[in-house]
């Protein structure tokens, strides 16, 4: 959906500012044998798995399905069990295609930009291919070359092979990167047009269920939010006596220390029985005690 596109792009712009930031404020080569793999692999994929991670934590539907496990499969039988795993799968799907946005834009950006990579492989390339020390020693050779990607630190000499061997490793870097393009383009192609095939419903009935799922969770959340701001009303009453924003509160209650003890502190959800919950302190004192006590009038006149 249009929300959904917007949503993406958004993630995706964030992303690339991120990175820009990231590079510039922390990456550095260290030019060393056995330090630039390890460096630039970490630079090009541990933010994107912490992406990844984020992607799927701040996605309600990946807690809906692990939330929903039980009711998922607690009464699952023979005849349905297939459907359940399908619903699951496809579930499952659609929440890493949304987690993957922000990862796979890390990975597009870092590829074209290049330093990375050539930090990463600099050490790897047949440098002799360019004359670069061509009468050194295999370890000596991936020595210099592992210098390549620090200006400073290459000899005069050697300038114009690492000017080939940095051009050589943006381009393969920016290929690799419009490789992922195209695998990651053509798959989300491919997915929705998997999806729309296998799709019981028409083109326009889809529209207006995709238009009543998003209504009805809107309305659902503005129901749950004053039904939850009601019903915390009366637990808020019973302890204070009065309801938040009254016009007309003739008395107080003043609650004891022992109540005061009994709210305070902290509490895991409880449950009552078998369908019923206390979400807080304040709630398990509201349905057990007695809103007995000392209570003070209010004189309405200031």
């Amino acid at each position: 959906g249009k929300e959904v596109v917007i949503a993406n792009a958004i993630i995706a712009i964030l992303t690339i500012g991120g990175q820009q930031l990231f590079s510039f404020f922390t990456f550095s080569c260290p030019c060393h044998v056995g330090q630039n793999l390890i460096y630039g692999l970490a630079f090009l994929g541990v933010p994107a798995l912490i992406l990844l991670i984020l992607g799927y934590a701040l996605n309600n539907q990946t807690w809906r399905l692990v939330m929903g496990k039980r009711s998922h499969f607690g009464r699952v039988t023979s005849s349905n069990w297939l459907l359940k795993c399908k619903l699951v799968c496809f579930v499952l799907c659609s929440i890493t295609g949304r987690a993957l946005v922000a990862p796979v834009t890390w990975l597009a950006v870092t590829l074209i930009n290049g330093s990375y990579y050539i930090c990463a492989v600099s050490e790897y390339v047949p440098g002799y291919y360019y004359g670069a020390a061509p009468n050194v020693t295999a370890g000596e050779r991936s020595r210099i070359l592992a210098t390549f990607p620090c200006s400073q630190l290459v000899p005069p000499e050697l300038s114009r092979a690492r000017d080939e061997v940095i051009l050589l490793l943006r381009y393969q870097s920016q290929f690799f990167c419009w490789l992922l393009i195209a695998v990651v383009v053509i798959t989300v192609f491919l997915s929705y047009c998997l999806a729309s095939c296998f799709s019981p419903l028409s083109f326009l009935h889809f529209r207006y269920w995709s238009s009543y799922v998003h209504n009805e969770q809107e309305l659902f959340d503005e129901a749950t939010d004053q039904h939850s701001r009601l019903y915390a009303m009366q637990n808020v009453r019973k302890f204070f006596g009065f309801f938040p924003g009254s016009e007309t509160v003739k008395e107080i209650r003043i609650p004891s220390l022992k109540e005061w003890q009994a709210i305070s502190g902290l509490a895991f959800l409880k449950r009552v029985d078998e369908e019923h919950y206390d979400y807080s302190l304040l709630h398990d004192w509201a349905l057990k005690e007695r809103a007995s006590g000392k209570y003070l009038r209010i004189d309405e006149d200031p």
